[in-house]
């Protein structure tokens, strides 16, 4: 499809280049998930962690990889189901996909699928994999821009994509 040069392979990334641009590309997995999950009680589920990237906790969305496991080929909808109770503890009678888009145009090529999660049952802690920390964080979305900010103000960076769920949610009153 692309003539890209391998400028570096790593576990998890590969630095690429094409026609004069270098950019980033997953070497472990196909695509990414972000679950945007409310409860029937109307309440967000959020998470919390530590990114190293950053040397700071973020509060985000659930989110993971696709396609991260073994070899085996998975698809959007069942890497969401697998991301939201391996993070969360939940699982979800319905999901479907909101939208598919870059996470970052300009640096990555990932795609990232938003995925909305509905009739949540809490089946487990969550809490992530061997490999996180996961705090599980239930906001009910009358009081969600003021959690917020309060842990803006705490000193948690925020990840922007909860932004975007909290406008889908503002658009459609029967989640």
């Amino acid at each position: 499809m692309y003539d890209d040069i391998t400028r570096y392979k790593g576990r998890y990334l590969s630095l690429l280049e094409r026609n004069g641009w270098e950019f980033a590309s997953r070497s472990n997995a196909t695509g990414v998930v972000v679950l945007v999950a409310v409860t029937d009680s109307r309440e967000i589920v959020l998470v919390e962690q530590f990114r190293k990237p950053i040397g700071m906790d973020v509060i985000e969305l659930p989110a993971g990889l696709v396609g991260d496991l073994d070899d085996t080929p998975e698809t959007t909808l069942v890497a969401a189901a697998r991301e939201l109770e391996e993070e969360t503890g939940f699982t979800a009678a319905h999901m479907e996909i909101l939208m598919e888009c870059p996470s970052s145009a300009g640096m990555s090529d990932e795609v990232v699928s938003f995925v909305r999660a509905s009739g949540l049952h809490r089946t487990g802690p969550g809490g992530g994999d061997d490999s996180e920390d996961i705090r599980v964080h239930i906001v009910p979305l009358d009081r969600v821009d003021n959690w917020l900010q309060e842990r803006a103000d705490a000193g948690k960076a925020m990840d922007p994509k909860i932004y975007a769920a909290l406008y889908w949610l503002s658009q459609d009153q029967v989640f």
